[in-house]
């Protein structure tokens, strides 16, 4: 981990050496011209370092906090330092190479041949390789869909995708417990078949899918059920004591910790809904909320498990709206795109647009990288893919032999 954290600091500080000067050359790049969500990257960015000014903890944790947000310029440099079709391919099968490590990895843990690499421990680790059940199951899921509308767009080929992506979501339903990835995988499925029907039967394909799915799944698979008939029990029991069952051992991958530290959350917007608390600031301040019991419910955790939350307790408003135009903006970006990139694309930002209501999947160090890595690879092959055809438009001889006019 160490290693990686010096690897990733030195590519940050080359790529924001490329991007400043490129600026001073002059040098015009299309993400800035054709793309809205380099722009908003960087107003996050500057937003959360603004409320250094204000935060309400120690600025080296407050800094700590802010290098976790700013994972999101991956985003951008992928985008911008990325200069060709070729280059994104590159990236992506790169991306899908490592993605198919990870799952032959899990798929020889369950065949019960024991590799060398797996490190995970803990509740729920039987069949996972690095990380954790809820990391693997999110990105699995996820990287089911790109494996899956990327095939019509010869970066593999299509048998392979449809096996890849078979293994797995099979891998998320039948060996993982993670209900957040039971829930993006359902989406994923869905979406997928709603682009495979013609438009007029799209939104009862998209209310039905998702319903069969989820019925087969829930009388079909015992742990499926089991871990949904837990999701119910632990927020019912929320609603009745409004405490988290297990309290007393405040684990954090219950429902009722999770609805207690939204509670608190909101609270803390609710006192500063402009400004917020600052970067960093969520631990102090939902244990201020919390009260005596703070150390035994919260412990050294450091976000509320949901993306839109954390950003409201430390920018107020805002933030919350600046997450939510990210997102806007990215599917605004991705709609411009070929269909089977803007269909990977989308399937992308659905996943963590889910992923952040019950995780705070963007700060989180694995899911945050994942997320980064694979919306920058797919907006920098949609605009080097869109900005070449644009080229190959203009430089085209016409039927007299002279290449087209712009």
């Amino acid at each position: 981990m160490a290693w990686i954290s010096i690897a990733k600091f030195l590519l940050f500080v080359s790529g924001l050496v490329y991007l400043i000067a490129s600026q001073f050359n002059k040098q015009t790049n299309p993400a800035f011209d054709n793309l809205w969500a380099p722009w908003v990257v960087l107003a996050i960015v500057l937003a959360f370092s603004i409320s250094l000014l204000w935060t309400e903890v120690d600025l080296e944790i407050a800094l700590v906090a802010l290098v976790k947000h700013a994972k999101l310029l991956t985003i951008l440099l992928l985008v911008v330092m990325i200069r060709s079709a070729r280059e994104a391919r590159i990236g992506l099968t790169a991306f899908a190479a490592g993605q198919t490590f990870l799952l032959l990895s899990s798929w020889l843990l369950a065949a019960g041949v024991p590799i060398a690499w797996a490190t995970a421990t803990g509740r729920g680790s039987e069949y996972v390789v690095f990380s954790s059940y809820l990391d693997q199951s999110i990105i699995f899921a996820t990287t089911a869909a790109v494996f899956w509308h990327l095939s019509s767009d010869r970066l593999w080929p299509r048998w392979l995708g449809g096996l890849l992506a078979g293994a797995a979501l099979i891998n998320v339903f039948a060996l993982l417990i993670g209900r957040t990835g039971y829930l993006i995988a359902l989406v994923m499925v869905s979406l997928s078949v709603m682009w495979a029907v013609p438009k007029q039967f799209r939104l009862n394909t998209l209310i039905a899918a998702p319903m069969l799915v989820l019925a087969g799944l829930y009388f079909g698979s015992t742990q499926v059920h089991d871990n949904v008939s837990r999701l119910l029990r632990e927020t019912q029991s929320y609603a009745i004591q409004a405490k988290d069952e297990s309290s007393s051992g405040w684990d954090k991958n219950s429902s009722g910790w999770r609805l207690n530290a939204w509670h608190r959350s909101v609270q803390a917007i609710q006192e500063s809904p402009w400004l917020g608390h600052g970067v960093g600031s969520w631990p102090v301040t939902v244990k201020r909320l919390e009260g005596d019991t703070a150390l035994i419910t919260f412990g050294d955790i450091r976000n509320p498990h949901q993306e839109y939350l954390l950003w409201g307790v430390e920018l107020g408003v805002g933030g919350m709206l600046l997450l939510l135009s990210l997102i806007f903006c990215m599917v605004r970006d991705a709609r411009q795109f070929k269909s089977s990139i803007a269909r990977a694309s989308l399937s992308v930002l659905a996943a963590m647009a889910i992923a952040c209501l019950f995780n705070s999947a963007l700060y989180d160090g694995l899911m945050g990288d994942f997320f980064c890595v694979a919306l920058g690879l797919l907006l920098a092959l949609g605009l080097r893919t869109s900005s070449s055809a644009a080229l190959a438009v203009v430089h085209a001889p016409d039927l007299d032999g002279r290449k087209g006019s712009p």
